[in-house]
């Protein structure tokens, strides 16, 4: 193939169709064609000339030359593609380092081969084109629900044509055993759109909650106006799903807005979800309250909220456990999702076993410390005293209020409870030297000898040891692994030190030590602590 006056208007005729097509800027199509035929002459001139083609975009001609560069002489590399500055001077007046010398050459007649690799060029660059300009049409669309038809299906995954592009709906974002023909029309949540060099760039979604959450926008003119909004949203798709919604607006009730008249508006969006079962539920800020909302239909009795372990325990009666938990644990794990906490659910008999059981080991604490009888011993459980500490050093009147408790046997009873703590801390600190605590966390304030002990036993018997300890490793913490919630026991956590108290004590030991400066910044604390470290490291090694 030559590219004679005969074909010339051809290239531009045939880039405009392409890009006309593909729905491309036609300049895009015109720059493919003059690298491909470049490439082409290249074949034929030689790959180390470089060789230019442009196409001019009225009359089609393609001009093709060869480019030189001026180099300096130890930089000259490619003769073909570089010349010196003297022998440049065979071609320009006072040549300089950097000029080019640009000749034309004749065109050049393509084989069969050079034909196919320019075509190979010219729709790689088209395809490229193309999927710049659909990765910018659809970028700010992620978020937004998008109607499209099927196209084809590949291995279970749906391919939409979505009017200048295509999308892929993989079979694990289709809702449950949904099948589509060709020509089947389809609406979907444009979950992702990413740039890729290869393969679709636009995922879709059918079991992504935020489609729920965008199909009821579309349905219910309150939320798409603002004075509904939907706060959760937690599905098992195909199924059952839960959507919480609060209304700014005191005169409209957010849960039958979103119900419509007849329940109109929640049964379009049902019909949309092949049938998936709604629970509209109100929004509340107080936690207990909206796990009580979430765990509808089954009624709640009891809710103890645990915000640092992010639990919470939830009591109903024994004929609603099984309503409670639903169908596969489905009602317990969607409340879950919603609330975003872990929910223990119990009967009112197992929660009154569990009282009972605490009630009787609190009972044995009294009388085998303070050699009450049972009697006595279960007065003060009944009052709420739970362990020795409280008895000890709780006001005197508190246990006045006791029947059959007067001063004297207040002062006694706490006598006997401050004797036997001041016994266990002597036997403690006596244990703790033995495994070879030193003085220097001995005399540490904040530190009792129960916990010198506890320390000990996982080999933090010095000042030193305890200043490097973090905070999370004595008061505990909870730590996130492939998505469930694990819990860190602390070394101190049985004595209810909690996070903050362990930073103070952690602090104190890095300020006597002379880590830290009590006068620095937070920031300047820790870099002052990273270049002690460094510091015991280098001490280590020699």
């Amino acid at each position: 193939m030559a590219i004679t006056s005969a074909n010339q208007l051809e290239l531009l005729q045939t880039a405009e169709a392409v890009a006309r097509e593909k729905m491309i800027d036609p300049s895009l199509v015109v720059e493919a064609m003059e690298e491909s035929l470049a490439r082409a002459a290249k074949s034929r001139y030689g790959a180390e000339m470089d060789i230019r083609v442009k196409i001019d975009r009225k009359t089609g001609r393609a001009t093709f030359t060869r480019v030189r560069t001026v180099v300096e002489d130890e930089e000259l590399e490619n003769y073909q593609a570089e010349m010196t500055v003297q022998q440049a001077k065979q071609y320009m007046a006072e040549p300089k380092v950097g000029d080019t010398f640009v000749e034309e050459v004749p065109p050049v007649e393509l084989g069969r081969i050079a034909a196919q690799s320019a075509k190979q060029v010219i729709l790689q660059k088209v395809r490229e084109a193309e999927r710049d300009r659909q990765y910018d049409e659809f970028k700010d669309r992620a978020g937004t629900i998008i109607n499209g038809t099927v196209k084809r299906e590949e291995y279970g995954n749906v391919i939409v044509d979505v009017g200048r592009g295509e999308a892929i709906l993989r079979r694990n974002e289709k809702i449950g055993r949904e099948s589509y023909r060709p020509g089947d029309r389809i609406r979907c949540f444009i979950k992702d759109v990413r740039r890729e060099t290869r393969g679709p760039q636009i995922f879709l979604s059918r079991t992504a909650p935020e489609f729920m959450a965008e199909l009821f926008k579309m349905e219910v003119p309150e939320i798409y106006d603002g004075i509904i909004e939907i706060k959760a949203v937690a599905r098992d798709p195909g199924s059952r799903a839960k959507i919480a919604v609060i209304s700014y607006d005191s005169g409209i009730d957010p849960v039958g807005a979103c119900v419509g008249m007849r329940g109109s508006r929640v049964q379009a969006v049902v019909n949309e979800l092949q049938g998936e079962k709604i629970d509209i539920i109100p929004w509340n800020e107080d936690m207990p309250t909206f796990l009580v909302n979430a765990l509808q239909p089954a009624e709640v009795t009891k809710v103890v909220l645990d915000e640092d372990a992010e639990r919470i325990e939830v009591v109903v009666p024994d004929e609603q456990l099984s309503l409670a938990i639903g169908r596969r644990g489905q009602n317990v794990r969607l409340a879950s999702q919603l609330t975003g906490l872990d929910i223990d659910i119990m009967t009112e008999e197992e929660e009154s076993k569990r009282r009972q059981k605490e009630f009787e080991e609190r009972t044995q604490l009294f009388m085998d410390t303070l050699d009450l009888d049972e009697f006595f011993a279960q007065l003060l459980v009944s009052e709420g005293f739970t362990n020795l500490e409280e008895v000890a050093y709780v006001e005197q009147d508190e246990l006045l209020v006791i029947d059959g408790v007067d001063e004297d046997t207040a002062r006694e009873l706490q006598t006997r409870a401050r004797e036997h703590l001041e016994e266990q801390a002597r036997k403690a600190l006596e244990k703790a030297r033995e495994m070879g605590v030193d003085d220097s966390l001995v005399s540490f304030e904040g530190l009792t000898p129960q916990m010198l002990v506890a320390l000990a036993e996982d080999g933090i018997k010095t000042l030193e040891d305890f200043a490097t300890c973090a905070d999370w490793e004595l008061a505990g913490g909870w730590t996130t692994v492939d998505g469930q919630r694990v819990k860190d026991e602390g070394l101190l956590e049985k004595f209810e030190v909690d996070l903050e108290e362990a930073q103070n004590l952690v602090m104190t030991a890095r300020v006597l030590l002379g880590w830290v400066d009590p006068t620095a910044t937070e920031d300047e604390s820790d870099e002052e602590l990273a270049v002690e470290g460094d510091d015991a490291e280098e001490e280590d090694k020699a």
